[in-house]
């Protein structure tokens, strides 16, 4: 029975073994990343920041004949940081206080910083200067005033930056879109409202 007849042997081209190295060592690099960072997130847990609207006083509500508003309030905004082991940013903080769709004030703060597991609170004395209001407008605040309720809106935005160990900095913008209802015997309302992060 005569022999198979064999070429020359081919060898495998360098370059494709350092490829395959290469590639091999990549999928290493990924697989111990990605056990890493779950790890790091196991243990550190880390939570949004919030912004939270913790209580409001309507100081003055006065509506004249001449439809002419003018408004003082006093609001306390809360910021919170409940990480444990990671120290949270806040920045590009405005918050729009309004009536009806009307403007009253703008809420802005500087940057600051909030330690890990601590809050700040902000405070907003707001006294608006007289406020001309639409017949629509003026309509809906005599409304108010016959019902002894009156209604503004706090909308606005925050950026939060945080580092969370290994994992590296963190940012999320904060949306804040809250109702404030205060009756008009100068009580002062605690609002369950809070920001929601993106």
């Amino acid at each position: 029975m005569p022999k198979p007849v064999l070429g020359p042997e081919r060898r495998t081209n360098p370059l494709i073994w350092c490829a395959a190295i290469i590639c091999t060592l990549l999928t290493i690099a990924v697989i111990i990343t990605g056990m890493v960072v779950f790890i790091g997130y196991m243990v550190i847990r880390p939570k949004v920041p919030q912004m939270s609207v913790v209580s409001a006083h309507l100081d003055k509500f006065s509506y004249d004949m001449a439809s002419v508003l003018v408004v003082r309030v006093s609001i306390v905004i809360k910021a919170e940081n409940d990480n444990s082991k990671a120290h949270a940013s806040f920045y590009a903080t405005s918050y729009t206080l309004s009536f009806h769709g009307v403007k009253i004030a703008y809420l802005n703060a500087a940057p600051f910083d909030v330690p890990s597991n601590r809050s700040i609170d902000l405070y907003y004395p707001v006294e608006s200067s007289p406020i001309p209001l639409k017949p629509e407008e003026g309509e809906v605040a005599e409304l108010y005033l016959r019902r002894g309720q009156v209604v503004f809106d706090i909308r606005g935005n925050t950026r939060t930056r945080w580092r969370v160990g290994i994992l590296g900095s963190v940012k999320f913008w904060l949306h804040l879109n809250c109702q404030l209802k205060f009756p008009l015997n100068g009580t002062t309302i605690y609002p369950r409202c809070s920001t929601k992060s993106k």
